[in-house]
């Protein structure tokens, strides 16, 4: 399923991805206007003072000054959860990769097996509510039939296989296959601690007022699918019991997310024979078989603990409770996909989660899923469409120039030793862009697609999915293979490709616009290039070497300089309040806040090469670098609702943007200068208090 095996590449992806913002992916397509090269009428000014709130002092609130009018004027919409430029964009532009959908969907005239063809089905079949509808649960009937049968660990087991090969679901534990941190050009399986559905640990192990909400919102969720096929009320409401304390067992087993950012803590290498012996309930020779692993005598593991913990589980734990346990895990995964009294129990609990008011329209969740499932074939049609080479262009120019700014930082730092400097030189002249779209299309042969069978195309889109992965053992790891599709307003950085990576849907305004001037453009995606450099180099992708290996390229001296650099920025954000009592946590985000400190640095310093960068002729009122710090202030602008806010806070590794907006601007001079920023303005840091890092 898309929502499970599909989702659990993608979950590893995020988690070895570094990215520019939430792992969301937000769709988006240019509109003639934002076509690079076009002369479209300039309706409103790059920087527009109606957006800003003027009576504040930058230097008290800057990001108030920039964009308090407009966060006034945007109140979050019934349908999302936040609002901001990054949901602008989405919300706009996801309507021309509708129009793409709806006419492959509509043309009669394409070919069997072509890309408009596949994609159109796909479309139209999710589309078909009314066929879906009529289904209910019938497609996942016999899944939960079968589990009913189960009668000891290896029938748990054999059907824990099973699920996970057959695209219907991933319980239990993670895995996934990738490369070896230690050996990047070796692909290996890797098991990851997973098992259970609240968004983190904390949810299951916290009793404070808003966890407990969610928790009943949850139980009330599993009752619910369960009465919907046809389990009496109080059976269903054991049900929930039942597999919220299996669940909450394996949370409290499980690594915290702050310890999970460390590659070495979690870069635990097993013959399989003696992972085995540490869990002698688990034969992994012949589970891993059964998953379609074979010939593989290694395996990477991220937390033993959790396993052997849940070795301890699988016998402590009646079946009767595993099999209302996987019954479950069938159940989540295919809710979205059902029926709407599923589909819309699902949205319930999403409800509890984030706040949000009313659900988001069928045709947006099916475009995006469309995206998320065969996002390469319609990449080619977005990219055909709405990407010019132009636009390619400029940016290959602009992340040069990047390079050539983070350079001549890295050249000029004074808390580094001349031998540290020539390696990290070294990596950054080993990375390797891309931009736009993959130089080789995926062509998901072998993946079926019926224009009347959307339940299964999902199935069969998780079980290809899956295969495809396996697949990768034994081979060259593939160096052309993309992270995120065309159409995505994001970007990230992989530390064992050591590649930077940018799809062509982040190549339009706020970030990039080609009538706009380098003050904004460099504001914008030049911050978005430096901060996902900046990932190279943040506390975690800083111990991967140029090749891409976890390999330490420091001396000790300066290692120790960069973690008490580091330690500081994440003091910085723990100061910063969201919620009631809930404060950033400067650890979990301290490798986004690193890379948004030195990626806005190393743009800054790329700006001032330019020739409006040496200028102070201002537009509209503004000098070059205040139009600069202004246009990486509005790219931050953002309402949140309060549920929202607070699991992002558990939950993402970016900080908020109202203090990404400021975090890293208060640790640069040229914005005290550019807004006259004193002593007794609230932002102000002394000089010898600002931290420099790249």
């Amino acid at each position: 399923m898309q929502s499970t095996n599909a989702g659990e590449r993608k979950g590893k992806l995020k988690s070895q991805f570094r990215y520019l913002v939430l792992g969301a992916a937000f769709m988006c397509a240019f509109d003639a206007s934002a076509q690079y090269g076009t002369k479209a009428p300039k309706k409103t000014p790059f920087i527009n003072k109606a957006n800003m709130g003027l009576g504040v002092k930058p230097g008290d609130d800057f990001y108030t000054y920039a964009n308090g009018a407009w966060l006034k004027a945007n109140p979050v919409p019934a349908k999302e959860t936040r609002w901001g430029s990054f949901n602008e964009l989405r919300d706009f532009n996801i309507k021309a990769v509708q129009s793409i959908l709806n006419e492959a969907a509509a043309n009669k005239n394409t070919k069997a097996g072509s890309v408009e063809k596949r994609v159109g089905d796909f479309y139209a079949a999710a589309m078909d509510s009314a066929a879906i509808d009529k289904l209910g649960y019938s497609p996942i009937k016999a899944d939960l039939e079968r589990i009913k049968t189960i009668t000891d660990v290896n029938g748990i087991l054999n059907e824990v296989a099973y699920l996970r090969t057959s695209g219907a679901g991933a319980p239990m534990f993670g895995f996934y296959v990738g490369q070896d941190r230690k050996n990047v050009e070796n692909m290996v399986p890797q098991l990851s601690q997973g098992g259970t559905t609240l968004p983190d640990r904390d949810y299951y192990l916290k009793d404070d007022a808003r966890s407990t909400k969610i928790q009943e919102a949850y139980k009330n969720y599993v009752t619910t699918l369960f009465t919907l096929t046809g389990v009496d009320n109080a059976t269903a409401q054991k049900n929930a019991e039942t597999i919220f304390n299996l669940e909450k067992k394996m949370a409290a087993a499980q690594m915290a997310r702050v310890e999970m950012r460390d590659p070495y803590k979690t870069y635990n290498k097993f013959a399989v024979a003696d992972f085995s012996k540490t869990t002698p309930n688990m034969d992994w020779k012949m589970l891993l078989s059964k998953m379609k692993v074979t010939g593989q005598d290694t395996v990477l593991v991220n937390s033993p603990k959790f396993f052997t913990e849940l070795n301890g589980l699988l016998t402590s734990t009646p079946v009767t409770d595993w099999q209302t346990y996987l019954q479950w895990n069938v159940l989540k995964s295919a809710a979205p996909y059902l029926s709407a009294d599923f589909a819309n129990a699902n949205f319930a609990y999403t409800q509890a989660l984030t706040g949000q008011k009313v659900q988001t329209p069928r045709w947006q969740r099916m475009s995006q899923l469309t995206d998320g499932t065969i996002g390469e074939l319609l990449g080619q049609l977005y990219v055909a469409k709405h990407f010019k080479p132009e636009a390619k262009a400029r940016m290959d120019e602009m992340i040069a120039n990047l390079i050539k700014a983070y350079e001549i930082r890295i050249k000029g730092l004074d808390w580094m030793s001349a031998e540290t400097k020539e390696k990290a030189l070294a990596k950054l002249h080993a990375f390797r862009p891309k931009v736009g779209y993959p130089n080789k299309w995926e062509t998901y042969d072998g993946l079926t697609i019926s224009r009347d069978a959307f339940f299964q195309n999902v199935r069969n889109a998780g079980e290809w999915g899956y295969t495809k992965m396996v697949n990768q053992l034994g081979k060259p790891v593939d160096r052309e293979r993309w992270g995120m599709t065309p159409p995505t307003v994001n970007a990230y950085y992989n530390p064992v490709m050591n590649e930077i990576v940018f799809p062509a849907g982040i190549l339009q305004f706020p970030f990039f616009d080609p009538n706009a001037d380098d003050a904004v453009n460099y504001g914008g995606i030049g911050a978005v290039i430096g901060h996902e450099i900046s990932h190279g180099f943040d506390d975690s992708g800083s111990q991967y070497d140029k090749d891409g290996t976890l390999r330490n390229w420091w001396t000790a001296e300066d290692l120790t300089k960069f973690k008490a650099k580091a330690a500081a920025l994440a003091a910085q954000y723990d100061a910063y309040t969201v919620l009631d009592t809930i404060h950033v946590n400067g650890k979990l985000t301290l490798g986004e806040n690193i890379g948004d400190l030195g990626g806005l640095s190393a743009a800054y310093e790329a700006f001032k090469m330019t020739k409006q960068g040496k200028s102070n002729k201002k537009i509209d009122g503004f000098t070059p670098d205040q139009r600069f710090f202004l246009a990486w202030a509005q790219v931050w602008r953002a309402n949140t609702l309060p549920e929202t806010a607070a699991q992002l806070i558990l939950t993402d590794s970016h900080s908020p943007g109202q203090y990404r907006t400021i975090g890293a601007p208060v640790n640069m001079d040229a914005w005290y200068k550019a807004f006259n920023v004193k002593p007794g303005d609230k932002l102000y840091k002394k000089p010898e208090d600002r931290i420099r890092i790249w």
